[in-house]
């Protein structure tokens, strides 16, 4: 195989992108070299990472992949990375639990084997250090010395933990009003934090045009300019839910929407595994998770549109309030190809399901985890989810980011210091 090479910081030097070949238009196919670029100089469509894995010998790739480390380096040939990506400062995120979620399924009806990806055990409690840690290596590789991004809370803090892992600068941009446990978490880290009065979207277009502006120059922003090599990192997702099931597919996989790049890359990743023949190809479905305060692409679903119209988010759930979601229309693809749905849970369903994954298996999730587990009992509730199939759920984040949200929770009792008033209280 063809090693891919891309110029590095260093005159006269190159960096190596393991089976990375080029970067290809989603839309047109139309493709250019490995690059910080992100949308395609012929349409404006959206670009993402080709690969050659020709040379790839199943048996000795799964071997491979099982000896590798206990993060998602052990993927590495399957990413867009340098090849001696496991020796730099990284924050090695990944290989996380897949919980067997056995009373949660007797509460919901499930009896096909129901499973919750807890992505609350990465380095700063959310699935994003999954997308940074890629996006940091082609930093690295591009010659960037300011790790950046706009971000709902959890990228932030993400970004500046990397940043200060690797030695580089960050400064992330978020919208003024998220919750202060995020602001705290993402300014600890020692980069610069900036509020933006105005949603994520606003945030967003911001960040776009601070990178064609001379105060940009030397910033990766990883969602931006680095979003082909960060989207990528949601794929490491799909290969450790595979290998975790004793490489099978799962039936059903619930997802989280925010932009919509997370569910996209699950559904390349499970893709990747059977053109690779790591898993045996059968049908799987994709259901898609919003808030109902944020849920453009649940309305287009719902709709039968193929066109995602923007909304003005309004939910508690602001990890997803992105209210024009950039992968929109794709997930809309995936979920009906696959046979899945886009569904969408009011806020008070969302604090109800927090409450119930954490009762029945102890994992206290943030709301967009309360997003999937209200939606994917909607989805059983309604008949689009099979209780009888193997199905997971992704919890992407630490229910300490949004203690807000569940702000009421307390004190079953307060009694003296005696058994009289413990019984009293009807605790005995």
């Amino acid at each position: 195989m063809a090693v891919q090479t891309v110029a590095s910081s260093t005159p006269g030097s190159t960096v190596d992108l393991g089976p990375a070949t080029a970067l290809s238009c989603r839309e047109c196919g139309h493709r250019v070299p490995l690059g910080p670029v992100f949308a395609c100089e012929e349409c404006f469509g959206p670009l993402e990472i080709a690969y050659d894995f020709s040379a790839y010998d199943t048996e000795t790739l799964r071997k491979r992949i099982e000896a590798g480390p206990a993060n998602i380096w052990r993927y590495a040939p399957l990413l867009p990375v340098p090849a001696d990506v496991a020796d730099k400062p990284n924050l090695n995120p990944g290989w996380t639990k897949l919980v067997k979620a056995d009373h949660l399924a007797a509460e919901l009806g499930v009896t096909g084997g129901l499973y919750v990806k807890d992505d609350s055990g990465n380095p700063t409690h959310s699935f994003k250090d999954r997308v940074v840690a890629q996006a940091l290596e082609a930093a690295r590789a591009f010659g960037f010395t300011t790790l950046s991004c706009s971000s709902t809370g959890n990228l932030a803090g993400a970004v500046g933990a990397a940043a200060a892992r690797a030695g580089l600068r960050s400064c992330v941009f978020i919208p003024h009003d998220l919750e202060q446990g995020k602001v705290v978490m993402a300014a600890i880290y020692g980069g610069d934090l900036v509020g933006i009065e105005g949603t994520y979207d606003d945030v967003n277009r911001f960040c776009s045009e601070l990178i064609g502006d001379p105060a940009g120059e030397g910033w990766g922003f990883v969602n931006v300019n680095l979003r082909p090599y960060y989207a990528e990192g949601s794929k490491t997702l799909a290969y450790e839910i595979c290998e975790q099931l004793g490489w099978r597919l799962p039936d059903q996989i619930v997802v989280p929407i925010a932009s919509g790049s997370q569910l996209t890359k699950v559904d390349k990743g499970l893709r990747e595994l059977i053109e690779l023949g790591l898993v045996e190809d059968k049908p799987y479905k994709i259901f898609g998770a919003q808030a109902e305060g944020c849920s453009p692409v649940s309305t287009a679903f719902k709709a039968g549109h193929d066109v995602v119209r923007p909304q003005k988010p309004n939910t508690i759930a602001k990890s997803l309030a992105i209210g024009n979601p950039a992968d929109g229309p794709y997930v809309l693809d995936i979920a009906r190809r696959t046979g899945g749905a886009v569904e969408d849970v009011t806020d008070e369903q969302v604090v109800d399901a927090i409450k119930l994954l954490a009762r029945t298996e102890g994992i206290f999730a943030e709301t967009a985890g309360g997003v999937t587990v209200g939606v994917t009992r909607k989805l059983i509730e309604n008949g689009l989810l099979d209780p009888t199939k193997t199905t997971v759920v992704l919890n992407t984040g630490d229910g300490l980011k949004t203690l807000d949200a569940v702000a009421g929770t307390g004190l079953t009792a307060t009694i003296r210091p005696t058994l009289d008033s413990f019984r009293e209280a009807g605790l005995a």
